[in-house]
């Protein structure tokens, strides 16, 4: 079976291009489910009920997030309500929504989990290399396909989470950073990774910010806050087959298609 995994998907513009372009795609790859980080959908700071649904309808099977998911109040009860949507499964006991989703989907048993990274990033989060470990053990025997978005700023902790997991899943992919990354492989014991798959929106600024404000920020103090880029739209994904009998991946291609 194939999974077409999408990269964080970045306000309007990277969120039309999901509407108007995953039916299309999932067709030329024949890929049989679709997944995305939902992270900064709604302009650029978590998703809302509205768009999550809009998103769902229009073929996204799965969504995944990081640590921007809370900071639209209003999706809160959406993560109760729909195990769709995750957050990082390493914040704290008591937060709302599910870290794991595990269900059947388009007729196959899927297991999909999201951690969130510590290096460079907020501390209020548990080590996400025994949170995953745990879940993983969780997940039933005939739950092959097992997917794991590591949601974090560091290389080495990706790839550091690839190889904890070697063998374990079927695809480690990265996710945050908003740069897609050239080293898409099978690992040793038949896990497909990638750093990161890369942001899906507007490249016409410094990751999906207008480069302008970006600029200033850099150059100047005190500084507006920045505003989101426009044009020059790119949709980033990786296409993962996988042995549905075993879990182990069989290739993974990566993909940056320029829309506008």
């Amino acid at each position: 079976m194939k999974i077409l995994i999408i990269g964080d998907v970045v306000a309007r513009s990277g969120r039309k291009a999901v509407l108007n372009h995953l039916g299309a795609l999932k067709e030329e790859f024949g890929a049989d489910i679709a997944l995305m980080n939902a992270e900064n959908v709604a302009g650029g700071f978590s998703i809302t009920p509205e768009t999550a649904d809009e998103l769902f309808g229009c073929g996204i099977d799965l969504m995944t997030s990081g640590n921007h998911i809370f900071d639209k109040k209003e999706v809160i009860p959406y993560l109760k309500s729909n195990r769709r949507l995750l957050r990082p499964a390493n914040y704290p006991p008591g937060t709302p929504g599910e870290g794991i989703f595990t269900g059947e989907i388009k007729g196959f048993k899927i297991a999909a989990i999201n951690v969130l990274g510590r290096v460079f990033m907020a501390p209020n989060t548990d080590d996400p290399f025994r949170t995953a470990g745990e879940l993983v053990r969780s997940v039933p025997d005939d739950f092959r396909i097992r997917i794991v978005d590591m949601h974090c700023e560091a290389t080495s902790e990706k790839y550091a989470m690839g190889w904890f997991l070697d063998g374990k899943v079927s695809v480690v992919f990265g996710t945050h950073t908003h740069v897609p990354t050239a080293d898409e492989r099978i690992l040793e014991n038949g896990t497909a990774y990638v750093t990161d798959v890369g942001m899906t929106g507007s490249y016409a600024g410094v990751i999906g910010m207008k480069k302008e404000d970006v600029l200033e920020r850099f150059t100047k103090f005190p500084a507006k806050r920045a505003a989101h880029s426009k044009g020059s739209v790119w949709i980033c994904f990786v296409v993962v087959e996988v042995d549905a009998e075993t879990g182990k991946a069989i290739s993974i291609k990566r993909i940056r298609r320029e829309l506008a």
